[in-house]
């Protein structure tokens, strides 16, 4: 036995290396093709980086209905990986272990997805698209994947660089493909990577093809395959400049009142943070008429994030260059979108002149109030009609938005987190269309498609979720920055119609229906250990639910992985670790694990009457009745954990 086999049998024995640790390093090495996975496992036992092995091997990445996501540069990066390092400092090969992002868990999962659709396709050769974004190694898996695509009968359709993920779920749509894939792990620390899979809708897989899909990949246990006769593989196609185009002026539809923008020129900042963003949101601003202004250390293309502690516009840090540049140059407004450009987050200028950032919620609230109103006065939405306008939100985003769309006569669905389930309702909606008025739905105006809606099915007004994640039409079926930003950039310009700033319009809106106001925590639990601590925190809410919390009893509990509970549609909610609570006092928190990160997550609520005649002080009742609840919460956390 080699040495380095004899001191991990030593540190499973003694407690140091966890027994399924030990397992999947076995299976792993089977399957493994090189040299470099052995050396990894032999550097890192003859080091005797116990932990660094158990957060590598305590698991296999399992495919889920999110796809895969995990690191893909270790914590601790061994000699064989670094190899003759790759481009931006990044090491030549990607992190060795069973839970992490490597050729083996990405080249499963390809495999894995393209079996389920051939399974289940009439096509010769069925066609995928693929994008990514510029993190390490995701320009390597994309090209890995779509040669994996070709060489197992399938068509990929290949973005020639970085691309927004919006752009890749609109164009599974437009090729009429049968699924499609992005390489990203979106707003997470550069270490990570992640594989998204998408139906032919161009919404990321639910059931019932999620468990075909994760039956598939989960049932491979090692990566190698055979590649098809020349004759019957399939082509690699680049997607460029003519995708771009036809993508941008799709989204350009999503203007109400395109006059507002004439004439009215507004100086926005506006930053990528060294992700996708860019290639769409720059040229279609200044198309629009906006003069734009970029910062240049961010500009750049880098999987590394280096101005940054973190590539995600929910954080103030990562707008700071870009707020710094604006007060320098007196913008009006801060965009910046993070790496795969799904989310988008902003700062304005207040009545003040001061910068202000808002909140994800502040964003999507003021945007679907802003939209409805404005299609009720277009004359789109009727009180005739109105039943049948809707807007979809998370059951952790604002209920603000509930309320303003209930007072307008709209209907409102909550949905679990995640866009996937929002785009789950928009294909329900599409399907829904009688099929003799409909041959080709992608080919319909927006016009033609909004009275098909209003008539036969529900006619998508908003969408979004409290992270940073809106949708103002259905020709994307996920979140999109790129047409997030051109809403948001017409609410600037309609503020500037009415001669006010946009937290002028924030402040209306509280008035007409009351203050409403969050709080999102977060307790980051790395590694298995973290793992472990998040599932007992998680179930603990399960096993003993609060009755009481600062002070004020619970009205009503709603545990969302052990109840039964249906959407306003009548349709079951299928089953999450997520846990909300109602206070009688009208507060209300949630609790859920996230599906993407190492962390569980906290949404606090809290609401005032409309008509406050003194906004700021309602606003500071509300947020000290919040501050003392997660008081409250956060002392109840040590205890359970």
């Amino acid at each position: 036995m080699s040495e380095w086999k004899s001191a991990l049998e030593e540190a499973v024995a003694a407690g140091s290396v966890l027994a399924s640790s030990k397992e999947n390093i076995e299976q792993y090495l089977l399957g493994a093709t090189g040299e470099v996975a052995e050396q990894a496992v032999a550097e890192l036992v003859n080091e005797g980086q116990w932990e660094e092995l158990n957060d590598r091997f305590y698991k296999t990445l399992e495919f889920g209905t999110g796809g895969l996501r995990g690191r893909t540069v270790g914590k601790v990066v061994t000699k064989a990986e670094e190899g003759a390092g790759g481009p931006l400092e990044r090491p030549e090969h990607p992190c060795q272990g069973t839970a992490t992002m490597n050729y083996h868990n990405v080249g499963r999962a390809m495999q894995g997805f393209i079996r389920y659709v051939k399974a289940n396709s009439s096509e010769e050769k069925p066609r995928f698209v693929i994008g990514h974004d510029t993190r390490h190694f995701s320009r390597d898996f994309a090209e890995y994947c779509a040669r994996l695509c070709a060489e197992l009968g399938c068509d990929a359709y290949l973005f020639e660089g970085p691309r927004a993920t919006p752009q890749i779920s609109y164009q599974i749509r437009k090729v009429k493909a049968a699924g499609g894939i992005v390489l990203t792990a979106s707003h997470n620390p550069s270490c990570d990577n992640g594989f998204k899979a998408y139906l032919d809708d161009g919404g990321q897989i639910v059931e019932p093809a999620a468990s075909g899909i994760i039956g598939e990949v989960n049932a491979l246990q090692s990566a190698e395959y055979d590649a098809l006769p020349a004759a019957e593989q399939g082509e690699i196609v680049t997607l460029g400049e003519e995708a771009d185009e036809v993508y941008m002026a799709e989204t350009q539809t999503l203007l109400l009142q395109p006059e507002l923008l004439e004439g009215r020129s507004a100086k926005v900042v506006y930053t990528s943070i060294h992700g996708t963003g860019g290639h769409i949101v720059v040229p279609l601003l200044k198309k629009l008429g906006f003069e734009v202004l970029t910062v240049p250390e961010q500009e750049v293309s880098d999987g590394r994030f280096p101005t940054v502690a973190s590539p995600n516009p929910e954080n103030a840090e990562a707008l700071q260059m870009a707020m710094d540049l604006a007060e320098k140059e007196g913008a009006d407004a801060v965009i910046g979108t993070d790496p795969d450009c799904d989310r988008m987050g902003v700062a304005v200028r207040n009545a003040a002149g001061e910068m202000e950032l808002l909140t994800g919620n502040q964003i999507g609230s003021l945007m679907a109030w802003y939209r409805i109103k404005i299609m009720f006065e277009k004359g789109w939405i009727t009180e005739s009609n109105r039943s049948r306008a809707i807007l979809i939100k998370t059951f952790v985003t604002s209920t603000l938005q509930d309320t303003i769309a209930h007072q307008s006569g709209i209907s409102v669905v909550n949905t679990l987190t995640g866009f996937k389930w929002i785009a789950a309702k928009l294909r329900k909606y599409e399907e829904a269309l009688p099929k003799d008025k409909v041959s080709d739905y992608l080919a319909l105006t927006p016009e033609e498609s909004r009275k098909l809606r209003l008539e036969y099915s529900k006619f998508f007004v908003f969408g979004g979720e409290e992270s940073y994640g809106y949708l103002g039409s259905d020709f994307v079926h996920d979140k999109d920055g790129n047409g997030a930003v051109v809403m948001f950039a017409e609410l600037v310009a309609y503020a500037a119609s009415k001669g006010c700033k946009v937290t002028d319009l924030m402040d209306e809106v509280y008035r007409e229906y009351g203050v409403h106001l969050e709080i999102g925590k977060s307790i980051y639990m790395e590694g298995a250990e973290g793992a472990a601590k998040i599932a007992k925190l998680a179930k603990s809410y399960s096993e003993d639910r609060p009755t009481e919390v600062d002070g004020c009893k619970v009205a009503k509990v709603r545990d969302f992985n052990t109840d039964t509970i249906f959407d306003e549609e009548g349709d079951e909610v299928p089953a999450q670790a997520m846990l909300i609570v109602d206070l009688e006092d009208g507060r209300v928190f949630a609790v859920r694990p996230s599906g993407t990160e190492p962390k569980i997550k906290y949404y606090l609520f809290g609401k005032d009457a409309p008509g406050a005649t003194d906004l700021e002080a309602s606003k500071a009742k509300v947020k000290a009745s919040l501050e003392s609840m997660w008081k409250f919460i956060e002392a109840d956390i040590e205890k359970r954990i």
